[in-house]
């Protein structure tokens, strides 16, 4: 029997998150001068990553599901590609602190189930699924807290890409967790969530993808600039939100729906003062209409303007909101909640 696949070959998995309240607030600098707290949790979709050696001395970049293929000779430090910037940037990093410069003949293979985009947390999943393979094949022996920081490191500061911390570290340990953001350090605390409130939680919620958000970096930007600039509006809002993370945590805690479904409620109202593009007319048009097929609470999971929307609904009216939701232009979704985060192994 023939295999397709060469000795040494590495896999990972990372999962996609939703942002359950909180989100926002994981944002520098709103992070470093009040702190941020995050409640999110990992669903059943996932970004793969794959890395195999090559005989010659070339590198290859492949994002399989936008069918955008690179290839070159293997150098210290790669261009960056369109549609593959998160590849090169993980490679240059990886090479230059962790392979003491000496390129690495490679073909690098990567998939997703959510786009970019998508309000799940995918491009920073993306990075810990590249960053987990590339540990595994070099054998470098870094924790969790080292392979999320390093994430982060190469897509926020490497790549210049805007956005929060919350991904990488949801990606990297997985499950339920309430996290906190400071200027100098993230801390992870896991929630110990019951098997009933997790079966019920997973019969609640209905996800819809409404398309790729174009908006996020520059809603990330104006987020920023209101935060420097101490606009009180998006301040205050950021508060607001920070607070209804702790009752969510709390709520899910005690397995008390009620509170978990108004605390969604109000973190979508303050979620919209944070900045001008989170919500518009269609997502607003698609959020009433849930609400009146009988959804409790709803919004948007990620920065805003488009990607995934969330709603919690009584499992009895859970149908009914899908069918509604099915008449826009988007995909209703169904999820579970994985207990593991990002995983890698040799094939």
């Amino acid at each position: 029997m023939t295999t397709s696949f060469k000795p040494g070959t590495v896999r990972a998995r990372a999962p996609l998150r939703l942002g359950l309240a909180g989100g926002g607030t994981d944002v520098s600098p709103y992070s470093d001068d009040f702190g941020g707290l995050v409640l999110n949790a990992t669903i059943d979709k996932f970004a793969y990553a794959t890395i195999t050696p090559r005989d010659d001395e070339t590198v290859e970049l492949v994002a399989a599901d936008n069918s955008v293929h690179w290839s070159g000779a293997a150098t210290a430090s790669l261009g960056l590609v369109k549609g593959l910037e998160l590849h090169a940037g993980v490679y240059n990093r990886i090479v230059r602190d962790y392979n003491a410069g000496v390129p690495l003949p490679v073909l690098v293979t990567t998939h997703s189930e959510a786009p970019p985009g998508s309000g799940l947390g995918s491009s920073s999943t993306m990075v810990v699924a590249l960053v987990h393979a590339f540990v595994e094949y070099l054998q470098i022996p870094l924790g969790e807290y080292d392979i999320a920081q390093l994430a982060y490191d190469i897509e926020r500061v490497d790549l210049a890409f805007a956005g929060g911390k919350q991904d990488q570290y949801a990606a990297t340990f997985g499950g339920f967790n309430f996290m906190e953001f400071y200027q100098d350090r993230v801390i992870v605390n896991p929630l110990r969530v019951k098997q009933s409130v997790r079966a019920e939680l997973e019969s609640s919620l209905v996800l819809f993808y409404t398309g790729v958000s174009r908006e996020s970096a520059r809603i990330i930007q104006q987020q920023t600039d209101s935060v420097r600039s101490g606009n009180s509006t998006s301040l205050d809002a950021l508060h607001r939100v920070k607070e209804e993370a702790i009752k969510m945590k709390e709520a899910i805690l005690k397995g008390d729906f009620d509170s978990f479904a108004e605390s969604m409620r109000l973190s979508w109202i303050s979620k919209k003062l944070m900045a001008t593009s989170i919500s518009n007319s269609s997502i607003d048009a698609i959020y009433d209409a849930a609400i009146a097929a009988g959804a409790r609470a709803g919004k948007v999971s990620g920065a805003g303007g488009g990607g995934f929307m969330m709603f919690v609904v009584d499992p009895t009216k859970r149908p009914d909101v899908m069918r509604t939701l099915a008449q826009f232009n988007g995909q209703v979704f169904t999820c579970n909640f994985t207990e593991h985060g990002a995983y890698s192994w040799r094939t």
